[in-house]
């Protein structure tokens, strides 16, 4: 009976009807979400944090990352050892672990599916190009000793720990079980078609339905080498509309939601059967400059910029459940990150430092963000701080493809944006996206690399974040990427300034534990119902 009525809520839910039941299944999970960007189920091929989200639970990685430490943890690996000279590591497998076709996981499963992302060229495979990883090589980079110990070569100098840190995400990390692919290819496609609807994991659960920008169908895997996940099933539905997740949230349809706007959540803050948890993720919000503007590529600008924006007030009153007040370039979750330098709203030292430049009446420039609230609202925010020290911005708003093609095309003056890499907590992924620039020229096209985009080119910072990559003992690399942050701080004037730190923010039922907030390491294994 249990089991029926279990199946009439789920098809009631799917239906958009009201459900059978006044509350969800005690052994399901049903997840509301947004899946416009879930376009394949393929790890090869994915994009976007939502397809992850999924694809964490049906496969597994060598690793993981600690949802609240951020540290490196054993997955299908039970341990590795990194070469002296940083060129390999090499993973031992934990015995007995299978996938959820009975298959058992094997080292050249392993080698297979690194080889497999590399060699299909889609759009996991530049990550590991970014590494120097070239598909024609791929059998040397990948290699299984026997079927418990699997070789990671590392092919240009390069932290390993970072390397870790990429192969823990679901995409390029995913391990898939290579006999089950090859007997579902298609004219060399190497499993391409059937990977579309189809799962090849061992992860906690196994894909049972996808159907494109409507639901998601996991049933828990009893192959599964950890302990039993207590949910049963998870259904993940496509509901794009903040309120309607916010209703169902309230009235117990669903359980967890992800993709709230912030007037839904403030209002579920103050419902007393419903968590909202916001955590911090990759990225920065930030006023940008193009120095190929002659008046921000005066030091002096830029440093007063500092001083123009209010960021007490901004984090306070408008970035509620998407930032939190960060100054830095490097994730406050990143080791050897330092705590913020301290700069707060200050008019008369803005106003000082503008007359130094030779612009003691300030001058008029032009303002660009995309339309979404929260960008917009800051903005305007900016703007009225700019005024006080006579700086006359015009705001020019649009959508993404306009205001980051402007910035891509290093066509802009001031612009208000998000970005700034850490999905890895490690200081790389932030300062390759930040501050790292290598070729300074336009034909160089270097859009990937935010300070590219702004014209910023700073030969000692890139040899300081060159060298600090490859520093093989942790104390000495520590210290290297400190060194880094007081250089930006006290030696030069970025022409990326951060004020906020990007949260990523959901809610869930009381009776709901075990939830992970932030998509990038979501897993359901551990989720319980207290009832």
């Amino acid at each position: 009976m249990k089991q029926l009525l279990a199946s009439a809520a789920l098809a009631a839910l799917l239906a958009g009807a009201t459900p059978v039941l006044a509350e969800t299944p005690e052994d399901q999970l049903i997840v509301a979400f947004n899946m416009n960007n879930v376009l394949t189920l393929d790890p090869a091929a994915i994009t976007g944090g939502e397809t992850v989200q999924i694809l964490n639970n049906v496969y597994d990685a060598l690793v993981e990352l600690d949802p609240e430490t951020h540290e490196l943890m054993p997955r299908l690996a039970e341990s590795w050892e990194i070469a002296p000279d940083n060129a390999s590591v090499k993973f031992t497998l934990r015995e007995g672990a299978t996938f959820a076709s009975g298959n058992p996981v094997t080292a050249e499963d392993v080698a297979y599916s690194f080889r497999r992302a590399l060699t299909l060229g889609q759009a996991q495979a530049s990550k590991l190009a970014s590494r120097g990883y070239d598909p024609a090589q791929a059998d040397s980079y990948f290699v299984a000793e026997d079927p418990r110990t699997f070789v990671l070569n590392i092919p240009q100098p390069d932290d390993p720990r970072l390397l870790m840190m990429l192969l823990a995400e679901a995409g390029y990390g995913s391990i898939l079980d290579s006999k089950l692919v090859q007997e579902n290819e298609t004219d060399g496609d190497m499993g391409q078609a059937w990977l579309l609807n189809n799962s090849a994991g061992s992860g906690a659960y196994a894909l049972n339905q996808w159907r494109a920008n409507e639901f998601v169908i996991l049933t828990r895997n009893d192959a599964f080498w950890g302990d039993a996940p207590t949910m049963t099933r998870v259904l993940m539905r496509h509901l794009p509309e903040s309120q309607t997740q916010r209703l169902g949230i309230e009235q117990g349809d669903f359980d967890v939601a992800f993709s709230l706007a912030a007037p839904d959540l403030k209002a579920l803050e103050a419902n007393p059967e419903i968590t909202v948890e916001s955590v911090p993720s990759a990225g920065f919000y930030y006023l940008a400059v193009s120095m190929k503007d002659e008046r921000y590529a005066n030091p002096k600008v830029r440093e007063a910029l500092r001083y123009l924006i209010d960021y007490d007030g901004i984090n306070n009153a408008i970035m509620p459940y998407f930032g939190v007040k960060r100054q830095r370039g490097i994730n406050s979750f990143v080791f050897a990150a330092m705590p913020d330098p301290g700069y707060a709203l200050d008019v008369e030292k803005a106003k000082s430092l503008l007359a130094e430049a030779g612009f003691p009446d300030g001058f008029e420039t032009t303002l660009r963000v995309i339309s979404t609230q929260e960008f917009l609202d800051s903005a305007t925010a900016i703007q009225g701080t700019l005024a006080q020290a006579g700086i006359k911005a015009e705001i020019i708003t649009g959508d993404g493809g306009q205001i980051y093609g402007a910035m891509r095309e290093r066509s802009f003056e001031l612009l208000v944006g998000r970005g700034g890499g850490g999905q890895q907590p490690h200081p790389d992924s932030n300062l390759r996206a930040m501050a790292y620039n290598p070729d300074n020229a336009d034909e160089a096209q270097l859009t990937n690399f935010q300070n590219w985009r702004t014209s910023f080119y700073d030969e000692k910072l890139n040899g300081m974040i060159e060298a600090a990559l490859i520093q093989s003992d942790y104390d000495t690399q520590v210290k290297a990427y400190e060194d880094i942050q007081n250089y930006l701080e006290n030696d030069t004037v970025m022409s990326i300034l951060p004020f906020s730190e990007r949260v990523v923010t959901a809610a869930f039922r009381n009776d709901v534990e075990g939830v992970v907030v932030d998509p990038w390491v979501n897993r359901f294994e551990d989720v319980v119902k207290t009832r």
